[in-house]
Formats: structure tokens, sequence, C-alpha cells
């Protein structure tokens, strides 16, 4: 993992990701789910449901959000939020980025 002089931090190649499974990394002591799309760009969300701390990494994907594996409530990859649980907290949302091969986070 190596920060940039662009506030991104690298970190892996996109080969490490599969279009529609989720890894977790490590970003400035964060936990944060990256996803690869199938456009090949990714998204980046924490990587702990808010409701009970299930996988975000292990969660179905479609093209607009992800579900937590543990009890199926799905989030946003726009803004976090839940977008089936009203009492549900949002994730956070990082900006990430594909970069000559690399996936690049900002926290």
């Amino acid at each position: 993992m190596t920060t940039t002089d662009t506030g991104f931090t690298r970190v892996g190649p996109v080969t490490d990701l599969t279009v529609g499974e989720g890894r977790t990394y490590i970003v400035d002591g964060q936990q944060v789910a990256v996803f690869l799309m199938s456009d090949g760009s990714v998204r980046a969300l924490g990587a702990r449901c808010p409701h009970k701390g299930g996988p975000i990494a292990d969660g179905q994907t479609d093209a607009t959000k992800v579900m937590c594996p543990l009890h199926q409530y799905t989030f946003s990859f726009d803004d976090g939020r839940c977008t089936n649980g009203t009492d549900i907290d949002a994730l956070p949302v990082f900006q990430a980025k594909v970069h000559d091969g690399q996936i690049h986070i900002w926290t």
C-alpha cells in the first residue's frame, strides 16, 4: 500500500478483483470493501455492515448496490445508505479509481 502525492492510496492491482466480488483492504487504518464493476470501474464502501458487522466484501452486488451476506440489508454504492432498512446507518463511501492497472482509494 502506497500513498501517492494526489492523496489516493494505492492498495493493489485491479487483477486482484473479480467482477461481482469484493475484497477488503486496510487503508489508513480503516477497513474498505472494494468491488470491481462490469465496466472496469471500482467502488469502495466501509467493510463492516453497521447492523451486525457483516463482511460487506462477501456480499452480492449489482450495478448500484451490495447486499450484506448476514441479514440481506443492501447499501447503495453512491451514498452508502441502506436501501431496505430505515433504522440502519449508512456505510462510508470512499472515492476509488483504477490507474495504470492499480486500485487507488481516497480516505
